[in-house]
């Protein structure tokens, strides 16, 4: 029987459910109970104001949540190094992005400034904290891979 600590809470980006998710079975694709979408398949995901808090403030794993914008070349440059990092910490971290154009509330609750800028999360809290374009080496460093 799996108790609280080898289990992980991990919500759907889709449905909104939480799913609970054994530690040791992370890595394996897992999908979300109520819809069947993929809950770690590698890939960034897009989060609006809407359903920011839902995904981000309810998973046990660390977050790291890139603010951009679409006219921002630095941002664009880093957006495939971001997709690389993601895949490399796949089942260990949640990888987000946030347009902070059309997502003006997250961005101010975060004290967006510039962009991009990376924050990490977990339980819903910034633990840290960096801006400028960097690379997937960095990038998975930042996330604690």
């Amino acid at each position: 029987m799996n108790t609280a600590a080898d289990t992980v809470h991990v919500p759907c980006a889709h449905c909104g459910a939480t799913n609970r998710i054994p530690a040791a079975r992370l890595a394996e694709d897992p999908v979300c109970g109520r819809c069947g979408a993929a809950l770690l398949d590698g890939r960034p995901i897009e989060l609006t104001d809407a359903d920011f808090d839902r995904v981000a403030g309810r998973s046990d794993l660390p977050v790291v949540v890139d603010f951009w914008a679409p006219w921002c070349g630095p941002c664009r440059q880093m957006a495939p190094q971001f997709a690389q990092a993601a895949g490399a910490m796949k089942g260990r971290a949640l990888f987000v992005k946030v347009n902070s154009d059309a997502s003006p509330r997250t961005a101010a609750r975060f004290g967006i400034r510039s962009i991009p800028t990376l924050v990490k999360l977990q339980h819903g809290d910034e633990v840290a904290r960096v801006a400028g374009a960097r690379p997937a080496g960095q990038i998975v460093q930042f996330a604690g891979g």
